[in-house]
């Protein structure tokens, strides 16, 4: 489990398929304290990492884990949100986020506000997601709270912190983002779904 609370960015190194696999090599502050078969969310995606040293550490995406999410586009050179999972005995300051994308979301607009930046996103309604005025939504593994809430959409404001310590600085109009939605939010409406 994580918070959406970003610890670090890594950077691409290489990019290799194997059949439908797809094993990434990263570099980042954090490769240095990894080790092999522990959890970590890369824009917001939980893997495992296969192999770590002083500098680099690797992992590998599954299929479903490609076509879910935007670490299928990848390329070297790319920089990634970080996040090692949460510690029993740390603070909670994000929200419950699995690691576990729902699907890519796509970034509509971006205003700047004079010191903040308001990014408006959406994404397929025919996905059954929702989110509501003030919930929680990570974003590339970012853990935000939404506005201007619709079916199809939502606002997030980004602080200059967050704008400057992930890859929130990096993307564009157009542009895509792992979105994962609220699991309480999803276990609620799964219930009154069937309750109807």
């Amino acid at each position: 489990m994580f918070t959406g609370i970003i610890e670090a960015m890594g950077r691409v190194e290489k990019v290799e398929s194997d059949g439908s696999n797809r094993h990434f090599c990263f570099a980042s502050p954090l490769s240095n304290e990894l080790k092999v078969d522990q959890s970590i969310s890369h824009n917001g995606v939980c893997l495992t990492v296969t192999k770590a040293d002083s500098k680099f550490h690797w992992v590998t995406a599954v299929d479903e884990t490609l076509i879910r999410s935007n670490l299928g586009s990848l390329m070297e050179g790319d920089m990634v949100n970080l996040e090692r999972c949460m510690l029993a005995n740390g603070r909670f300051d994000g929200h419950i986020v699995q690691g576990h994308v729902d699907h890519i979301g796509t970034c509509v607009s971006i205003k700047d506000v004079h010191g903040s930046w308001l990014f408006d996103f959406e994404y397929a309604e025919s996905s059954g997601n929702i989110t509501v005025e003030k919930g929680s939504i990570s974003i590339n593994g970012v853990s935000l709270t939404c506005f201007d809430s619709k079916k199809n959409g939502f606002t997030v404001a980004i602080i200059p912190y967050t704008f400057h310590h992930t890859n929130f600085r990096q993307l564009g109009q157009g542009g895509t983002a792992n979105l994962e939605f609220d699991v309480l939010g999803k276990y609620i409406q799964k219930i009154v779904g069937t309750a109807r």
